[in-house]
């Protein structure tokens, strides 16, 4: 009988990391606005996770911004260990009801767009909050991660490596 060991090894740290896409490029939002590359070359950090853009609703932080090639991408952590708040987006996230991301920033320059709208060329950005709808329709939140994920996962791998070795 052949036997193999698998060593499985979770991370519980990362409970209530998320990231998402907070804006895409090339794209105009509901009333016609599109952001270029490079407006948000100026974002400080750590940047404020909001809940609906309330101010007084603080739920995170956002750590991480990064213009790629289709828009502006956001790494940060839920704080579920410190604010009940928190806790309750997140599973409101990680069950779909929440699944938006909008940006709240002070436009710098633009130019009108012809059939509506603006170019942004330059903005401050003040925040990024969780929504259920946001402005920019493919503005989306694209993972949750939780320490419970993490351990049904483990679970699941040690009873496959466990019916393997009884094979």
């Amino acid at each position: 009988m052949d036997r193999f060991w698998l060593d499985t090894k979770v991370l519980a740290a990362d409970g209530g990391a998320i990231t998402g896409l907070a804006w895409p490029f090339a794209t105009a939002d509901r009333v016609g606005d599109m952001i270029e590359k490079g407006a948000f070359s100026k974002a400080r950090l750590p940047l404020p996770m909001l809940f609906g853009h309330d101010t007084t609703d603080p739920i995170g932080v956002w750590d991480e911004a990064e213009e790629r090639a289709d828009g502006l991408h956001l790494k940060g952590k839920l704080l579920v260990d410190e604010v009940a708040r928190a806790r309750e987006v997140f599973a409101l996230v990680k069950a779909g009801a929440v699944r938006g991301i909008s940006i709240g920033f002070v436009t710098k320059k633009a130019v009108t767009r012809a059939g509506g709208g603006r170019t942004i060329k330059a903005l401050e950005l003040l925040e990024a909050s969780l929504v259920v709808i946001g402005m920019h329709p493919g503005a989306k939140v694209t993972s949750a991660k939780s320490a419970v994920q993490a351990l049904s996962l483990a679970a699941a791998i040690q009873r496959a490596t466990a019916q393997l070795a009884a094979r």
